[in-house]
């Protein structure tokens, strides 16, 4: 039996969903195990681009199942658009190839007028949010006042939470934040519906994937978001509410450690981010702006222009560290192509000393000095390349610098964004 983890190495849009849909043909099942509808995967199948944000990447293979897991939020709305999106793409989604935890928290709309409202009156110390609901809703989880997707299959059940929650919202909403409040009927009618359509769907996902793992079927863990977002290990507070490593599995996708046999780290050979936060290697500069440009580095949940910097090890050190990452997958060495001279980041100059890991304090991480190691660049010749040995040799002392810095092999490297663009070369 093989049950491995595909989770970011950055602040996430590493390329995951890529990663995981190729990944997904060697697996049976592919399971999301945290986040929510604030999380973009973009995977391109041919001619064909697929932009996915609740449902596993492995859906684009009609045989997989797909496993929406009890850590993740989510938004039964958004839920059922993808589903409609990805049908009207030819892409069959049915209870066979797609379940949903029954311990799942429901995003509510007062989840989302509050996510808007907070981050409204936090002004200029905002933290960034999609403004989806996400954090609202986990807050409700660890409260103990939320509403799961087992709740939402027995009516009487969910109308005694919902309006308990509905009064407590409408509250804070109007008296806090002089926001509009929430009908009652409105949103009762509007989830009772949404419950009957997903009721198929539903199942407790953690006895099947069990089964799946003893049964010897290989089972891909799907993260979101990456490894300096996660809520204990990210640069807190710019971080999302969920733990995004490796050991987020466990409790997301109710499996023991001990089942899961290897963790793979996807990561741009660049560092990207979104929004606030200190980001020591970023590039304020035509080259920085070159590899936004080159690297179509916008998000795809929200547009927003991504910051753009040098490849930083030390911060894959540090995923590797905390998720125990057994290989990483490297992506997006084609955007770097070009460029006559790059630079990986070895280690930060800190109170005058060299440190090789992320401080937990922001202002400690605002005044860490990237200490710099420069490589020769290789040329658009590397997009063409399909095994390890095609690769331009400069291109190569690259990837084997990260591996010696990080103590980690790569076993996936990625030339470009469809399929055929990405080679094996090492096991996982």
């Amino acid at each position: 039996m093989s049950a491995f983890i595909v989770l970011g190495a950055q602040w996430g849009d590493e390329g995951k969903g890529k990663m995981t849909d190729y990944l997904a043909e060697k697996a049976d099942v592919v399971v999301r195990f945290q986040g929510g509808n604030n999380a973009g995967h973009t995977v391109e199948v041919g001619e064909k681009q697929y932009k996915l944000h609740l449902i596993p990447s492995g859906i684009l293979y009609p045989e997989k199942l797909n496993v929406i897991g009890n850590g993740v939020v989510v938004d039964p709305k958004a839920l059922l658009d993808e589903i409609d999106y990805l049908e009207g793409l030819g892409v069959k989604v049915t209870p066979k190839n797609l379940i949903i935890s029954d311990r799942a928290h429901l995003i509510m709309p007062y989840h989302k007028a509050l996510d808007k409202a907070k981050e409204q009156a936090r002004g200029k110390n905002d933290i960034g949010t999609t403004g989806k609901g996400i954090g609202p809703c986990y807050t409700d989880k660890a409260e103990r006042c939320g509403i799961r997707v087992c709740d939402l299959m027995h009516t009487e059940v969910f109308k005694e939470k919902l309006q308990e929650n509905i009064n407590a919202k409408n509250s804070v909403l109007s008296k806090l934040y002089n926001a509009e409040t929430f009908d009652f009927d409105e949103v009762c009618k509007e989830y009772i519906a949404y419950g009957e359509r997903l009721r198929p769907y539903v199942q407790d996902i953690s006895v099947n994937v069990y089964n799946q793992i003893k049964a010897g079927k290989n089972v891909l863990f799907e993260g979101a978001q990456g490894t300096l977002l996660d809520i204990d290990y990210g640069t807190y507070p710019y971080v999302t509410s969920s733990n995004t490593i490796a050991g987020g599995v466990s409790i997301g996708a109710g499996i023991g450690p001990t089942m899961i046999n290897s963790a793979v780290g996807i990561a741009k050979a660049y560092t990207t981010r979104v929004g606030k936060g200190p980001f020591p290697t970023e590039l304020l500069n035509e080259m920085g702006e070159h590899i936004r440009e080159k690297g179509h580095e916008y998000g795809v949940t929200t547009g927003r222009a991504r910051r753009c910097g040098w490849l930083d090890a030390v911060i894959l050190k540090t995923a590797a560290r905390i998720s125990g990452l057994t290989s990483f997958a490297v992506t997006k060495i084609d955007t770097l192509a070009g460029i006559d001279k790059l630079k990986i980041c070895v280690g930060y100059k800190f109170n005058d000393k060299i440190i090789d890991y992320v401080p937990a304090s922001l202002e400690d991480l605002a005044l860490c000095e990237p200490v710099y190691e420069e490589f020769d660049g290789w040329d658009d010749s590397v997009a063409s390349a399909r095994s390890y040995e095609e690769l331009p040799e400069n291109a190569k002392k690259y990837l084997k610098r990260i591996e010696e810095l990080t103590d980690t092999k790569i076993s996936i490297i990625s030339v470009g964004p469809r399929r055929d663009q990405t080679m094996d070369v090492n096991s996982l």
